[in-house]
């Protein structure tokens, strides 16, 4: 990743132009062409140096569901688990903590009955409880990592 990679990461953590070339519009800050953003972006998610490029919806407001699930995972089966839960298009954010709760996520749905169905799959697949923990309160962080 070059300083170019680096400054186009910091940059769009704080947001994403919504116009009819947003690409454009983006790449004119960093004096490139749009064509070569969208190359550099597809090179980071490609090289998984990003894991993921896209808008955060507000899933609730749009019918969905969205909470954060936890699971207790014997390190000898961490990995195997590791494979199911993030094969999952619903699952995102997944984390391993040092804890008895040993892997955290996020999983978001487009209606509470996938939600549901969802956490079932996960149980029946991995052999595991899933400790889901639906959102209550919202609070905004507003993360940035820095590359």
């Amino acid at each position: 990743m070059d300083e170019l990679d680096r400054a186009i990461i910091n940059d769009l953590q704080g947001g994403f132009p919504i116009s009819e070339h947003p690409f454009a519009e983006v790449a004119a800050r960093f004096n490139i062409a749009e064509q070569e953003l969208i190359a550099r972006i597809a090179s980071l998610l490609e090289n998984k140096v990003l894991s993921r490029f896209g808008p955060m919806y507000h899933a609730e407001r749009m019918g969905g569901s969205l909470s954060l699930a936890a699971m207790k995972i014997p390190a000898e089966d961490f990995e195997r688990v590791v494979g199911i839960v993030n094969a999952m298009p619903e699952v995102a954010h997944n984390y391993a903590r040092d804890h008895i709760l040993s892997m955290w996520f996020v999983l978001a749905t487009e209606t509470p009955q996938a939600h549901a169905e969802a956490l079932k799959r996960i149980e029946r697949e991995t052999g595991y409880a899933v400790y889901d923990m639906p959102k209550i309160k919202e609070y905004f962080v507003g993360l940035q990592l820095k590359a």
